[in-house]
C-alpha cells in the first residue's frame, strides 16, 4: 500500500457501454501505477466518494484526482472542487485536482496520430 493514490475521474453514465470505454482507456494506467483506481463523478460505480473513503480506510494520506475530461467546464471548475473539499474534510486527506487530460499536449499528438491512421497517411 502507498500513501499517495491516483484516481482517474470520469463523469459517469447510466449506460454500461460508456463506462467500459473509460475503463479500457484507464486500463494501462491502472496496470502501471500502484494503487491507482478509476472513479466516477456520478451515475456510475465506483463513485468518487467511495474511492476516497476506501483510500482513507487503507491509510492513504494524499489523493490526486486526474480528470478524464477534455476540458474544464462547470463540473471541474465548481462541482468537483466542492466535492473534493468536502471529502478532504470528511476523511482528513490531502486531495489535489489535476488539470483535465484534454489540456495535456500529448493528447493532441495522440489525436493527430489517430487521424493520420484513419486517413492512411
Amino acid at each position: 500500500m502507498h500513501s499517495h493514490r491516483v484516481l482517474l475521474l470520469a463523469h459517469g453514465s447510466s449506460d454500461p457501454r460508456w463506462c467500459e470505454t473509460f475503463e479500457k482507456l484507464a486500463s494501462p494506467s491502472l496496470a502501471a501505477i500502484p494503487d491507482a483506481a478509476i472513479a466516477y463523478m456520478e451515475l456510475s460505480e465506483p463513485s468518487l466518494d467511495a474511492e476516497v473513503a476506501r483510500a482513507a480506510s487503507e491509510g492513504v494520506h494524499k489523493v490526486t484526482v486526474l480528470p478524464l475530461f477534455l476540458a474544464a467546464g462547470r463540473h471541474l471548475r465548481q462541482d468537483v472542487p466542492a466535492m473534493l473539499d468536502k471529502l478532504s474534510e470528511e476523511h482528513g486527506l490531502s486531495i489535489e485536482l489535476a488539470t483535465p487530460i484534454g489540456e495535456h499536449p500529448l493528447l493532441g499528438d495522440a489525436i493527430r496520430h489517430i487521424v493520420e491512421e484513419r486517413l492512411g497517411a
